[in-house]
C-alpha cells in the first residue's frame, strides 16, 4: 500500500481495530488467543498490555496493527516480542511487511537488542515466508503444540532476529 503510514495507537482507535483482532482471533488458526475472548479484553491485551501499540493507516482505513513487549523480564528483558495482525482484505498488500519493518526500528529506539516471535503457527505459511525474507531465523520447534481448527494439532516455531550491533 502506496500511502500506508504507521503510528502509536490511541485508545480511541480500538473501534476500528476490533474487527481485524475479532476476526483473527474468531479464526483460530494463527494466534493461541481463546476464541471467545471479549472486546474488553482483548482491548486489555492487545492495547494496555503491550509496551506500545501502532496502528496502519491507509486511505482513511485501517489495514493492520502490531504490539511490542518486552518478551522476559530481568536478565531477558533486552528482547522484545512483538504480534501482528492485518485485516483480511489488506493482506498480500504488504502492510505485514511494512509493519514489521517499523516493528525493528521502534524496537531498537526502545533500546531492545532482539526480536522473538514466541509462537508462530507452522502452517502459517505467508508468516514464516515473511518473518524468514526480513532476517528472522527459526531457532525452535514446539511439535504438536498449537490445535489448528483444520489441520489439527500442528508444530508452532520459535523465530528470533538479533537486532543490535554484531
Amino acid at each position: 500500500m502506496d500511502d500506508l503510514t504507521i503510528r502509536l495507537a490511541r485508545a480511541t482507535d480500538f473501534d476500528a481495530l476490533w474487527p481485524i483482532l475479532r476476526a483473527v482471533i474468531r479464526a483460530g488458526d494463527t494466534y493461541a488467543f481463546d476464541q471467545s475472548l471479549s472486546a474488553e479484553a482483548v482491548r486489555a491485551l492487545w492495547m494496555e498490555t503491550p509496551r506500545a501499540t501502532f496502528v496502519a493507516e491507509a486511505g482513511g482505513a485501517v489495514p493492520g496493527t502490531y504490539y511490542i513487549k518486552t518478551n522476559q523480564a530481568g536478565g531477558g528483558a533486552h528482547v522484545c516480542n512483538a504480534g501482528f495482525m492485518v485485516a483480511a482484505a489488506a493482506r498480500g498488500h504488504g502492510v505485514a511487511r511494512a509493519m514489521c519493518e517499523h516493528a525493528q526500528m521502534q524496537a531498537r529506539a526502545m533500546g531492545y537488542l532482539a526480536m522473538q516471535f514466541n509462537f508462530v503457527v507452522s502452517t502459517n505459511e505467508g508468516a514464516v515466508a515473511l518473518w524468514q525474507s526480513l532476517g528472522f531465523s527459526t531457532v525452535g520447534r514446539l511439535p504438536r503444540a498449537f490445535r489448528h481448527p483444520r489441520a489439527g494439532l500442528v508444530d508452532a516455531l520459535v523465530m528470533y532476529k538479533w537486532l543490535g550491533a554484531d
